[in-house]
């Protein structure tokens, strides 16, 4: 990873760090939280979980590879300010075990598809570029990312507004695709 994109993660996991107690009032805020502690611990940032919160309750999906990341990821999501309830729906599957000559190919895949910052990592940036921008409400729009595609859910009130974070989504770094479910909601 060049010293520039690796700076620019750290900043963007510092800036969403200090706009957590700003953002934790609102589901799509609690998310962003979680998915930036996931980002910034070393035992869970490698792993592909799904966060989705409803009414301040956080869900975690996906699989991780031992008990202890589990028990890691549920801990992290429990103590996020705004967190009212964590629901426990991950699945813990051992990694497989290394055969010759995929390193590279593994490495190579990853750089192409953006998969070396991580699904969280990418959450992490496109929200904290949304929360930064006057030109999108960034506390409306809930940010999922999943193998490198990016989701966008929420209300926007203009059609420039839902262009302007469409654009920042498609522009970070690591993103394959966008996928969008805004909607143009007149206030």
């Amino acid at each position: 990873m060049t010293r520039h994109k690796f700076f620019g993660l750290l900043g963007a996991i510092a800036m969403a760090t200090t706009m957590t107690a700003a953002c934790s009032q609102s589901d799509s805020g609690v998310t962003t939280a979680v998915k930036s502690k996931f980002a910034a611990d070393d035992t869970v940032k490698a792993h592909k979980i799904d966060v989705d919160t409803r009414d301040r309750v956080v869900t975690l999906k996906g699989e991780v590879d031992s008990a202890a990341t589990k028990e890691r990821a549920v801990t992290l999501a429990r103590t996020t300010d705004g967190v009212r309830d964590v629901v426990d729906a991950l699945e813990v599957a051992p990694k497989p075990a290394a055969t010759t000559g995929t390193g590279a190919e593994a490495r190579d895949t990853a750089r192409e598809t953006g998969a070396l910052m991580g699904d969280a990592g990418i959450t992490t940036a496109v929200k904290t570029k949304m929360l930064a921008d006057s030109a999108v409400g960034g506390l409306d729009i809930n940010v999922d990312t999943k193998d490198a595609v990016v989701t966008l859910t929420g209300e926007v009130v203009s059609s420039a507004e839902k262009r302007k974070a469409l654009q920042i989504a498609r522009e970070t770094d690591g993103v394959k695709s966008v996928k969008d479910n805004l909607k143009i909601v007149k206030k």
